[in-house]
């Protein structure tokens, strides 16, 4: 008996009933069955009642369900870690849920070559620790490390805080296994560096927020794991100091993994949600977040010191605090990392994930600070962000009024654009900033992107309305 038999008499669907039937019991959910944590991602964006749940547990049943639900026309919304900020997991209406959790086996780790094969549902906490038995890393690394799913962080095309050194979630990707959505498996999991035959599938799936399929399993590069971690927290006077220091630590520190940068009105709130004493005597109107990899304590800890004191001489760092221990590394990551906190006591609240050149950060910050102070005098407008990659974070709020919100995000991707920059650096585009994309697309992008869309998934079933308005069958 399968647990829809419990439901009461009339609420069975034909696509449901037929999903229990092919993929038994304990696997589709309804009703009273679903449990609320289901139901929406961490955006704080409305979320609609799913028809159901199925929660498959291979790439074969993952693939049965997207054939099925082709069949019936019945629209899908795929949710891995539910960690997102753009409302792509989150249910619209009508919609069944396919929740990967149960995808997360690791099937394969590879120490000498220095790959792994896992299924999409394995956290990337799950994957680190995996690789560090063998004196290797998963290099991807995001606050959101606990939850996050792999095949969430290839869907978005993850970011996180070592981009600067290892890249985005797509250059540690080497093969893919995804679901299209007609039910056809398509696997591509290479396991090399150097394969041009033919054209590279994968990067069509990656970053396409599950629009266009559903990655089952993913073929991924580890790193060895570093003999050394430098973590120094720096107090700098502006803006050209800080861009002058991200020169010094890049020629000076060849292991230069992270460098983040926090404006003051971001770091005091920062320390103070998470109840830290704040680092330094006086306060600045920058803090610069180092780390940096070597093979040995010897080799970082001299290459280490040697830029800051380069740093302190030349008047890039006016003050500087060198983590001693993992555990003083954690305490400054915390002030960095406690995004969480914030997002909570601004709420209603705009989180802004954006990306710029690196030389027009400054410009884009006092823009926007004056615009959004001028307009919300009385919200805290907190800026943060991966300087080495050109990524910025603002938290706007609390609002009160939905209108207000949205007023204060059409003002900041609308200056985005003029600073031709992308609305989006990590987090992709779900519903939540669909309004906006034409401020980092042109018509001829979108055009294709649609496309794309209408090619691989006629019948629009598969994340619809995400990236942009659909026009399928499946919204009718």
């Amino acid at each position: 008996m399968n647990q829809l038999s419990s439901l009461p008499p009339g609420t069975f669907s034909p696509v449901l009933q037929a999903l229990a039937d092919a993929l038994g019991a304990n696997t589709v959910l309804a009703g009273e069955q679903l449990l609320d944590r289901h139901r929406e991602d961490w955006s704080g964006t409305p979320s609609h009642e799913p028809v159901g749940m199925v929660l498959p547990r291979t790439p074969e049943d993952v693939a049965t369900v997207l054939r099925i639900c082709h069949l019936h026309g019945a629209p899908v919304v795929v949710q891995g870690g539910l960690t997102g900020l753009a409302g792509g997991a989150n249910v619209q209406k009508g919609e069944l849920v396919m929740s990967m959790a149960r995808l997360d086996r690791i099937e394969l780790l590879d120490a000498a070559g220095g790959t792994a094969i896992v299924q999409a549902g394995v956290t990337l906490q799950a994957l680190k620790e995996a690789a560090e038995a063998h004196a290797l890393d998963f290099p991807l690394d995001l606050g959101a490390r606990g939850s996050c799913q792999l095949g969430g962080n290839a869907a978005t095309n993850a970011g996180g805080n070592r981009v600067l050194r290892f890249g985005m979630m797509r250059n540690l990707i080497l093969g893919l296994e995804v679901a299209l959505p007609d039910g056809t498996l398509l696997t591509m999991l290479d396991r090399v560096i150097k394969n041009n035959a033919g054209y590279d599938l994968k990067q069509l799936f990656i970053g396409s927020e599950g629009t266009l399929g559903v990655v089952t399993r993913l073929s991924l590069a580890l790193a060895p794991r570093p003999g050394w971690t430098g973590t120094a927290l720096c107090a700098v006077d502006d803006f050209q100091a800080a861009l002058a220091l991200l020169r010094a630590a890049k020629a000076r520190l060849p292991g230069l993994a992270a460098f983040e940068l926090m404006w003051r009105d971001f770091f005091d709130a920062g320390t103070a949600a998470i109840h830290a004493a704040p680092p330094f005597a006086e306060p600045a109107p920058l803090y610069v977040l180092i780390e940096s990899f070597a093979g040995s304590r010897e080799q970082g800890e001299a290459a280490f010191e040697h830029m800051l004191e380069h740093a302190l001489s030349e008047g890039l760092v006016q003050d500087a605090v060198i983590a001693q221990s993992q555990a003083q590394a954690e305490q400054l990551w915390a002030i960095r990392e406690g995004v969480s906190e914030l997002l909570s006591q601004c709420k209603p609240c705009a989180a802004f994930d954006v990306s710029v050149p690196i030389e027009r950060m400054d410009a884009l910050v006092q823009d926007l600070r004056t615009r959004l102070e001028a307009s919300f005098p009385t919200q805290s407008h907190l800026f943060f962000g991966h300087l080495g990659d050109g990524n910025l974070h603002l938290i706007s709020g609390p609002f009160e009024s939905e209108q207000a919100l949205v007023d204060a995000e059409a003002a900041v991707y609308a200056a985005v654009g003029r600073f031709h920059g992308s609305i989006s650096a990590e987090h992709g585009i779900g519903v939540v900033k669909r309004p906006f994309l034409h401020h980092s697309r042109s018509s001829a992008e979108l055009q294709l992107m649609r496309q794309l869309k209408g090619l691989l998934d006629p019948k629009g079933i598969l994340n619809a309305g995400r990236i942009f308005e659909s026009s399928t069958p499946a919204e009718d």
